[in-house]
């Protein structure tokens, strides 16, 4: 029997028993959870009940995109920075998989099982840097056509969108239960059910609007208007609030706060004065919707269709080890500030008009049974798409929804199932 070099990393990695778990786990569909039952599970949900939904979950979602690693191209797959995140992945695989039959009723095993997951979460830190090296040493060494190129740019989505998934389970466990977990706090774990949309704007500006500063000694002001204020129960006005993780909401705007400074200082850098950043909210029954306008520039149409292309930079490429926060150029702020958006069924588009400048448009559910996790699937259908040249439609294309976007649907903590070949990816 011969072996791809990624099935040859996996045994060197993983031992006979943990091969066999893997694969076992793989034939699982993640069960994607809705911000409302994150919200109940977090309120009513015992430790013991979440160690038993979690030993299998994130085993499920590891395996089901460690399965995928095999589809990428075997020069890839032998990159020195890939075999390294291979290499965490297998490790944190089993750790986890050593919690299959461990009773949930002894304080020992939970114990053990938060610190396992707090260690998991320190080893993947750099999961995004390292993988993104990974793929600029294959374009630094091999020629990558076009049909590899689509196969990485797919695989990073899915790749990346399970990362933000069990990073989400594993610290939604360690802030409500971790020996000295904070019992005060309004927030649910990660999820504010307070989430005040404002403040997170105006904390994402300040430091976006820092760092441009330290780079061009200026940096344009911001303009925000729209439904920032809303009639509470009551009918008295009120900041607008939303349910969700303000850390994914920040990410996203400091990343587009990041992109129009810098459109708009260089653009702007013989003027006198900077031309705003306006910002427009919004919220309706369904959706929140906040809109990043500048007057940086904009972007020509040709050059709009690869932003979201993972190491695609309008910014000369930074080293990967700098001494302090690069403002752009790695190529992977905007397609990630997606994945986050799209994480809770939400997104983020662009609409540049060359010769003036860009709106940028977050979209988050309003109503959290609506928001419900993106999950990546590794079945048969997956895999089609790594041998295909022609792009599928697919759960990466915001036209198409449902089935054909590679969730499952939801489902109740825990009853994760088992995988039918027709399953859409």
């Amino acid at each position: 029997m011969r072996f791809t070099p990624t099935v040859r990393n996996l045994n060197k990695l993983l031992d006979l028993k943990s091969l066999k778990m893997l694969d076992h786990y793989s034939q699982f569909n993640p069960s994607p959870l809705t911000i409302k039952q994150f919200m109940e599970f977090g309120r009513t949900a015992t430790e013991e009940e979440s160690f038993t939904f979690l030993r299998k979950e994130i085993p499920v979602r590891l395996s089901n995109i460690m399965k995928e690693i095999n589809l990428l191209p075997g020069n890839l797959l032998q990159m020195p920075s890939v075999l390294i995140v291979q290499g965490w992945y297998a490790q944190s695989f089993i750790d986890l998989v050593e919690f299959e039959s461990s009773s949930p009723t002894s304080l020992v095993n939970l114990v053990q099982f938060c610190q396992t997951l707090k260690t998991v979460q320190t080893r993947h830190t750099n999961v995004v840097q390292t993988m993104a090296q990974g793929v600029l040493e294959l374009k630094d060494c091999h020629m990558v056509d076009h049909q590899t190129d689509m196969a990485i740019q797919y695989f990073l989505d899915r790749f990346y969108m399970s990362r933000i998934s069990m990073r989400m389970l594993m610290h939604q466990h360690t802030l409500l239960f971790e020996p000295d977990a904070d019992k005060d706090t309004p927030r649910i774990g990660m999820i504010d059910p307070h989430c005040k949309v404002k403040s997170v704007i105006m904390e994402a500006f300040q430091n976006a609007a820092f760092l441009c500063e330290e780079y061009y000694d200026c940096a344009p002001d911001i303009e925000i208007k729209g439904q920032t204020l809303v009639k509470n129960a009551k009918g008295k006005k009120v900041g607008l609030e939303l349910v969700y993780p303000p850390p994914h909401l920040y990410h996203i705007l400091f990343e587009l706060f990041k992109n129009s400074m810098r459109a708009t200082v260089e653009t702007h850098s013989k003027s006198h004065e900077l031309p705003e950043i306006e910002v427009l909210v919004a919220k309706g029954e369904h959706d929140v919707s906040i809109r990043v306008s500048d007057q940086g520039g904009g972007i020509p149409r040709h050059i709009t269709d690869h932003l979201f292309h993972y190491l695609f930079s309008t910014a000369p490429r930074p080293s990967m080890t700098p001494t302090k926060a690069p403002l752009a150029g790695y190529g992977y702020g905007l397609p990630l500030s997606r994945l986050y958006a799209r994480y809770f069924h939400g997104d983020l588009i662009l609409n540049s008009y060359d010769g003036y400048g860009t709106d940028a448009v977050v979209y988050l559910k309003a109503l959290t049974h609506e928001a419900t996790e993106l999950l990546p699937v590794f079945n048969k259908t997956s895999t089609k798409q790594y041998k295909s040249s022609i792009p599928t439609a697919d759960w990466t294309d915001p036209t198409f929804s449902g089935s054909s976007r590679g969730f499952t649907p939801p489902t109740s903590p825990g009853s994760s199932s088992r995988k039918v070949v027709t399953t859409a990816v």
